[in-house]
């Protein structure tokens, strides 16, 4: 499948990596993609975040309500209200670990799930937007992946980095909006 990704989408995927490397977990994440694409300058995916209100001086909040959630356990809005439903605060959990392991203990930052090579691989949900990158390309009628196209598979997927887009104004609907307009050209980049 790497074969039909570009550049800018081969650059997001070895940031994502270097997350992980750096720190950020056993294995490459949503949350690690969506990362890397936040860093991106002068690409479709990073020109329609611009669009939508998310330029480079803007993406700050994005990254710090990433890191809240992944310090939380990683669990979306709809997860924690379910939780909630039930008795559960997972503010009090999530207080009450911290205060015995420390910080950030909950956030599945640990390096012994990685493969038996001792590199970093992919998680299930980074799988899956890999995956829905190339349903997004297919469903355009694009003959490459690009990193619109990893932008668009993670607001199409349930989870955190999606919940945390729609917060600050990208989904799915906008973001083609924005790349394709209404005939279905790329109208982007």
């Amino acid at each position: 499948m790497f074969e039909r990704f570009t550049k800018d989408a081969r650059d997001v995927v070895k940031s994502a990596f270097a997350y992980v490397e750096g720190g950020g977990g056993g294995s490459v994440e949503a949350e690690h993609l969506l990362l890397a694409l936040l860093d991106r300058e002068g690409s479709r995916g990073s020109f329609a975040l611009a669009a939508l209100g998310l330029g480079p001086e803007e993406r700050e909040p994005v990254r710090e309500a990433l890191r809240e959630a992944r310090r939380g356990a990683g669990l979306s809005r709809a997860e924690r209200d379910a939780l909630a439903g039930l008795g559960i605060d997972v503010a009090e959990i999530v207080a009450r670990v911290e205060e015995v392991h420390g910080v950030g203990a909950m956030s599945g930052d640990r390096r012994d799930t990685r493969w038996w090579s001792g590199r970093p691989s992919f998680g299930r949900a980074a799988k899956d937007v890999l995956e829905g990158s190339l349903r997004a390309a297919l469903a355009q009628r694009d003959r490459h992946i690009g990193d619109e196209h990893l932008l668009l598979s993670l607001t199409a997927r349930p989870g955190v980095p999606a919940e945390v887009l729609a917060d600050h104004g990208v989904t799915y609907a906008s973001l083609v909006r924005v790349l394709y307009g209404g005939g279905g050209e790329a109208k982007a980049g």
